[in-house]
């Protein structure tokens, strides 16, 4: 049984096929395949470009409630529901993101599933892959470097010291790096100033990377990357600088839909990988274009709870590519509803219908935010072996209430035989022409009120405050054509409001922006608010100290 051994375990087990039979179920010929050892291989941009007249698949949304330490499965979930739409005959493409060495090296975890819901080569995946990761950081430095090369050979640009915005990047959480001072030691290093770093996830990059449509778009959108601002408060653009096509260069290969499988041997895309707390969360709309033009159905997630991921996986992404999902699943645990209800971890083990029904009040709030997209609802409850009868209907009970279905999943544990009944569900809601897709807001109102819009109708929040910079900042935006972007919100992942220790489901909060960046070449204003980090860091015990190659060279603690 899948419980008595780990995902890492399961994993090495796997009976995998060469990526090329893979790619034939998909009718990809192998000379569209740029293999990465036998198991892994990216999309040819020219296969991609001849899709293109090809009628699209059902998308499929897989978000969640707000994550806990309890855990709730959201890419688990994903990826079986892959194999259980491929189970009962339907032909279904995985979509997923990449992982970050940060979380991977920081708090134990992953990014490929999990039990027998799993997309391999595991260790792979959530380390180095294909290079995407370490492409797009290059790709990010190599535009610092240029604006400080630039500053130092005469500055033709006029650029302002004081208003260098462009950061820099590294995948690995780093705390000491955040804020710093760039450029010391003496005449020949440069000019001194206020510098930092984020992780590459939150790199502009990496959202431009996950939305522009070909290498065409993408060289288009670095070139509109805003780099900081002259004395006469004008911007100034990666063009100005020369660096788009070196950058579009280094990210060639990096554009490309990395092919895998899962461990039922189905097709999936692994491509691209925001973090949904401090960028926007989705896998690459390549990717999701191409797999819609390969597969009846694609399953794909936004990260984190539908309040982050997927408010953005609809408000960003599909109003930007164009994209019609036709359903969507909210992943939830027992144990995690519990944790809302305000048990505490070491007592989850415990049966607790009174907590579990309190903590629903969380489930519901992304039940009814989700349709506000015009979008028809699922619930999955991910079993845990802990989860008892009783609290199990009183899920499906507290759900029934809300006007949909909440369905029992195994696949942790079953593999596709345990989400079958959740694949039919799925379907009839898809192929039932339910779903009347709208984004949260029209792209005219300002950006503040996209702002509002999205705190009291999404987090329920009573009040949004910000400074009066921030405010001007905004408004001189959309003085200069911005403003009919949508906005990235930067939010704790662990709760509606900025409290990361508020559960449930609050109301009335206040939501503070404390400072709002422009992604003009990704396309959206970032709202940062409360104590959200675009650099995050080590815990006091982070997995990296567990984690090492054993004496047969296998990767022992990485998940």
């Amino acid at each position: 049984m899948a419980e008595h051994k780990s995902d890492i375990e399961i994993a090495r087990a796997a009976r995998k096929k060469p990526i090329f039979e893979i790619g034939e179920t998909l009718g990809i010929p192998a000379t569209h395949l740029a293999p990465y050892g036998h198991d892994k291989a990216k999309i040819s941009a020219q296969f991609i470009a001849e899709q293109a007249n090809r009628p699209d698949g059902k998308l499929i949304l897989v978000t969640a409630i707000n994550p806990t330490p309890a855990g709730e499965g959201k890419t688990t979930t994903t990826v079986g529901l892959g194999d259980g739409l491929n189970r009962i005959g339907k032909k279904a493409v995985v979509c997923i993101r990449e992982a970050s060495l940060g979380p991977c090296f920081g708090v134990k975890g992953g990014a490929a599933g999990g039990g027998y819901a799993q997309v391999i080569p595991m260790e792979d995946i959530n380390l180095h892959f294909t290079g995407d990761f370490h492409a797009i950081t290059s790709a990010h430095n190599l535009l610092a470097a240029m604006i400080d090369n630039h500053i130092y050979w005469g500055n033709e640009q006029d650029i302002d010291l004081r208003r260098v915005t462009w950061r820099r990047v590294m995948d690995m959480n780093d705390r000491a790096l955040r804020q710093m001072v760039s450029s010391l030691g003496g005449v020949a290093n440069g000019f001194p100033r206020e510098n930092g770093f984020d992780i590459t996830v939150a790199s502009e990059v990496m959202a431009i990377l996950c939305l522009a449509g070909d290498l065409q778009d993408l060289e288009m959108r670095l070139g509109n990357i805003i780099v900081g601002y002259r004395r006469d408060r004008t911007a100034v653009y990666a063009r100005d600088l020369k660096a788009d096509g070196a950058m579009a260069v280094l990210l060639k290969d990096a554009m490309q839909p990395n092919l895998v499988q899962t461990l039922e041997n189905n097709p999936a895309l692994v491509h691209g990988g925001p973090f949904a707390n401090i960028a926007h969360g989705c896998n690459s709309v390549i990717a999701t274009k191409t797999a819609l033009k390969l597969g009846d159905y694609v399953v794909t997630e936004a990260g984190f709870g539908a309040d982050l991921g997927a408010e953005k996986f609809f408000d960003i992404k599909c109003r930007k590519a164009g994209l019609k999902p036709a359903a969507a699943v909210i992943v939830a645990t027992v144990r995690a509803l519990k944790m809302n209800g305000g048990v505490k971890k070491e007592e989850l083990g415990t049966e607790n219908v009174a907590a579990l029904k309190k903590g629903c009040s969380n489930l519901g709030r992304h039940v009814a935010n989700v349709r506000k997209f015009g979008v028809p609802v699922v619930v999955a409850i991910n079993h845990f072996v802990s989860d008892t009868e009783a609290e199990i209907a009183a899920v499906k009970e507290y759900v029934s209430r809300l006007g949909a279905e909440a369905i029992l999943c195994r696949h942790w544990a079953e593999g596709s035989a345990g989400i079958e009944e959740l694949a039919y569900k799925v379907v009839e809601l898809a192929e039932s022409g339910q779903a009347k897709f709208e984004p949260l807001y029209p792209d005219e109102v300002s950006l503040f009120e996209k702002i509002e819009i999205i705190a009291s109708k999404i987090y329920h929040a009573g009040e949004v405050t910000a400074d009066k910079a921030v405010r001007d900042q905004l408004h001189a935006w959309e003085e200069q054509g911005y403003g009919h972007l949508p906005v990235c919100m930067a939010k704790t992942q662990y709760s509606f409001s900025t409290d990361p220790n508020l559960r449930g489901a609050p109301e009335g909060h206040i939501v503070s922006v404390r400072e709002v960046r422009l992604s003009a070449g990704a396309g959206f204003v970032v709202a940062i608010t409360g104590e959200i980090m675009t650099m995050p860091g080590l815990p006091k015990s982070p997995s990296a100290e567990r984690i090492y190659l054993n004496d047969q060279g296998y990767i022992e603690g990485l998940f």
